[in-house]
């Protein structure tokens, strides 16, 4: 498990400021029409930063020592 979590830290990490930034996005700038297809709803706009966050989170791509990579 040990391993697990230090190989995708940054993943991790990066994927629960991506869902907190998308929550924070939704409380303070989101659409209040309910037309805006992203931004209307805190669950999509939570999804829509966690994933962003996952992805630039995937960037930094830690070398396993055991491997030889």
């Amino acid at each position: 498990m040990k391993n697990f979590l230090t190989r995708h830290r940054f993943k991790i990490i990066f994927s629960i400021a991506g869902a907190i930034g998308g929550l924070l996005y939704w409380k303070f700038v989101g659409c209040t029409s309910g037309t805006c297809p992203i931004t209307s709803h805190w669950y999509t706009m939570g999804a829509y930063g966690t994933l962003m966050g996952y992805l630039i989170g995937s960037m930094f791509n830690i070398r396993d020592k055991e491997a030889g990579a």
